[in-house]
């Protein structure tokens, strides 16, 4: 309800008031039934879930519904069906699912969103106090003297102690709403931080995998390397001799050195990424690099997924960890526009107390005292302070909406990548598929002519080098569609809506779906 329609209902109210002559008990059920009607009301903006987009596709054009077959295996997209929440295990990779268990087991960063998730709770837990009734208690004990003038005596005031025992209670009417959008707010903060761990389990899943496949990739790159830093080694050596001979030139010595130290200068940063790998790996376990170290991979340990789920946007929005965070901030700001609004208006309290009081322990229960009243207060002049605080809450709100617009469509430009990489993984892998067939077959037949005598061993060698650059191609391709796979599964929210059980308790050190 806005706030001008807001003060017009309450005028028509009160005329309405004012016009009926009433009696006594009359009056009073008006006065119920206004007071009702107030408490019915709550200022601000009532939240509605932003529509979802209204496309049905992620990219220009026809979507792929597969990709060419690539080293013996294509990818079907089917569209519409569900993200497994367990999607990691469709790569059947037993180590793989050990590595994950033990990243969702001690991962801090997973810990930090669960804690303040469970913070978030109890402060929502908390903000509900404000619908109850406040009672205090209280014990005060003083000495006094009693001033002759204020009793009409010229005779020296009593000095008396004075032991006092009261209880107060109040109870705020939330005539406006204020303190029910400030819960809603608190609320809505609540599905921020669900959604925020979502992420931060879907972002831990992610980079497990990433960093495995890298780590597989790098050691298999490392061995194909050294494989060609050993033949041109020796292709060199060859080499040497024959120029020391005076069959070949000695620049073609030079240029097998130059080649044997471009191709050893490649090791270093392989070995780098490999321990780099492994040291990210323990520390998404929650492990010092010195005491854990991951399995072992290799890329034929994973099998890449043939049927992938691709989501509806329609969908996609009301389960992508960041787009329900986007969301729930929204909520959360329309909230804050009733709390500023509330603020503007009188606030109305009901309080009473009562007490015993005596000049000594022993007289305490003596004598008592109560009252019972009401308190209305309202905001006349702040300096302007109230009312722009309400006009910076709706630009807050105005921002949450851009912020919300922009994180659904990065999401829908993700997939859309993801898709294509995919459709063109293939295509990659299918290319150095066959370039590491053609070199392999150049291999052997080089061989083949080698034992007949009529090519020399330096052929071989060179062939052999031709081989192993097309087999790093090939392994690189690979693990690019293997990451580009986990991408796609990470870009779709990761499917934890669809576990059977969501576990968000970290008692046991454990949590996620």
């Amino acid at each position: 309800m806005s706030l001008d329609r807001l003060l017009d209902t309450l005028r028509q109210k009160v005329t309405t008031l004012v016009s009926v002559p009433v009696g006594i008990r009359g009056a009073r059920g008006v006065y119920g039934a206004l007071l009702l009607f107030l408490a019915g009301c709550a200022v601000g903006p009532d939240f509605v879930r932003p529509a979802p987009p209204a496309v049905d596709h992620y990219t220009q054009g026809a979507e792929p519904s597969a990709t060419i077959a690539a080293d013996g295996r294509a990818q079907q997209f089917a569209k519409g069906a569900p993200v497994p929440a367990d999607w990691w295990r469709l790569f059947n990779s037993a180590k793989l699912d050990a590595v994950v268990n033990d990243a969702i087991t001690g991962n801090p960063s997973l810990q930090s969103a669960q804690s303040s998730l469970r913070q978030s709770q109890d402060n929502l837990r908390a903000g509900y106090g404000v619908f109850y009734p406040q009672l205090d208690a209280g014990f005060g004990a003083s000495r006094q003297k009693s001033s002759p003038a204020s009793l009409g005596s010229t005779s020296p005031g009593t000095i008396f102690n004075l032991f006092t025992l009261s209880a107060t209670v109040s109870y705020a009417l939330d005539v406006f709403g204020g303190e029910r959008r400030m819960v809603e707010g608190l609320q809505a903060q609540v599905a921020v931080q669900q959604a925020m761990a979502q992420g931060t389990y879907l972002t831990l899943l992610g980079n497990v995998e990433n960093t495995v496949i890298a780590g597989a990739a790098y050691r298999e790159q490392i061995t194909a390397t050294e494989q060609i830093v050993a033949l041109l080694r020796e292709q060199a050596g060859i080499t040497e001799i024959q120029a020391r001979a005076g069959t070949v030139p000695y620049s073609n010595v030079l240029s097998l050195l130059s080649q044997l130290a471009s191709f050893e200068a490649l090791l270093p940063p392989l070995k780098q990424n490999v321990s780099h790998a492994e040291h990210l790996l323990a520390t998404l376990a929650g492990r010092a690099p010195g005491e854990w170290a991951p399995p072992r991979f290799e890329l034929s340990d994973f099998t890449l997924p043939g049927a992938l789920p691709v989501t509806l946007p329609s969908e996609l929005v009301r389960q992508r960890p960041d787009i329900l965070a986007a969301e729930a901030q929204l909520h959360s700001a329309g909230a804050d526009i009733g709390v500023a609004t509330a603020a503007l208006l009188p606030s109305f309290t009901l309080n009473g107390s009562y007490g015993q009081n005596g000049t000594s322990m022993n007289s305490l229960f003596s004598g008592n005292f109560w009252s019972i009243g009401a308190d209305v207060s309202a905001p006349l002049f702040r300096g302007g302070t109230l009312w722009f605080k309400r006009k910076a809450a709706q630009e807050a709100y105005q921002q949450a909406l851009a912020i919300y617009r922009q994180t659904v469509l990065a999401a829908l430009a993700q997939i859309a990548d993801a898709l294509r990489a995919l459709e063109h993984d293939a295509e990659a892998l299918q290319a150095q598929s066959q370039a590491l067939k053609t070199a392999g077959e150049a291999l052997r037949l080089i061989q083949a002519n080698y034992q007949a005598g009529t090519v020399n061993y330096l052929q071989v060698l060179t062939a052999n080098g031709q081989y192993q650059q097309a087999r790093i191609g090939y392994l690189q391709a690979q693990a690019q569609r293997l990451q580009d796979t986990v991408a796609l599964f990470v870009a779709l929210g990761g499917g934890w809506q669809n576990a059977a059980e969501v576990n968000t308790d970290t008692s046991s050190g454990r949590g996620g779906p």
